[in-house]
Parts: C-alpha cells; structure tokens; sequence
C-alpha cells in the first residue's frame, strides 16, 4: 500500500475536487448504477457475478461505470492530488463498494491480465479501514459488515 500523507492540510483545491466528484455521481445514469450496485449487486462467486452481469449487459456496464467511478477517485486521494481525510469523512461510497468486490478482484485482474486493475480503489479501502480503525475499535468491520452479501 503507498504511503499516504495523514496529516496534509486540506485546501480549497481539495474541497473543489470533491465538490465536483460529487457533482458527478448526482450523473443520472451513474446514479441509476450506484443504486443498482448497492441494492441488487450481490453475488459470492466468479460464476455468479458472471450471471448477475453478462458482457454486454446493462448490468455489467452498471458494474463497469461504478467501480471505474470509484478507482478514479480512489486515484485522487492515492497520487497525492486529494486530502485523504477529507475525502473519507465525505464518501465512504468507495468502502462499500470494495467490501461487495474485494473477494473477485483477483478473478478479474487474473481474467483480464490486469494485475493492477482497481488497486488505487483497494489501496483507499486500506486507508479507510486504517481511519476508522482510530475512530474505535471495530468500527470498520461494524461498517463493512453492513454491506457484506
């Protein structure tokens, strides 16, 4: 996991940025997606999900257009370009998200040859949980547990 720099004063910048992440996840068609993923997105294999969302499906581009979402984002924060902690107090989204795929992603990564396919999105749930975890003990597993299928 990089080395993420905790204690960087948020800026105007920083809070531009997420005022405009924001601004395009209220995207009708993302919305419909993200909604789509919190309330119907619940597989627990590879052959599952592969039911769940087809290539060429409405679904599978729902998937695509969320986890691409919140990889870019996840990016911000990772490269250095967004306050990690501002970010977190403001879209836990992104947690959720990974909590319903982490167990697939080396499926896909090793389907697709892509062995850094959605790593800044993994590495942010790591800082996340790492946040939360000074909040108090349990607190991210208390949250994740919330979203598992």
């Amino acid at each position: 996991m990089a080395k993420i720099e905790w204690n960087r004063q948020a800026t105007y910048e920083d809070a531009n940025l997420l005022l405009r992440l924001y601004e395009e996840r209220r995207e009708e068609k993302l919305r419909k997606a993200r909604a789509w993923f919190v309330s119907e997105c619940k597989y627990k294999t590879l052959e599952d999900w592969q039911r769940l969302c087809p290539p060429g499906s409405e679904m599978n581009a729902y998937f695509r257009m969320v986890t691409t979402y919140w990889e870019m984002a996840s990016s911000f924060v990772v490269s250095g370009v967004l306050n990690p902690e501002l970010f977190i107090q403001n879209a836990m989204e992104h947690a959720l998200v990974w909590e319903r795929i982490q167990h697939l992603v080396p499926q896909i990564r090793a389907m697709n040859n892509a062995p850094h396919q959605l790593r800044n999105l993994e590495t942010m749930a790591g800082y996340t949980r790492e946040w939360l975890g000074k909040q108090g003990e349990g607190v991210y597993e208390s949250f994740a547990g919330r979203f598992k299928v």
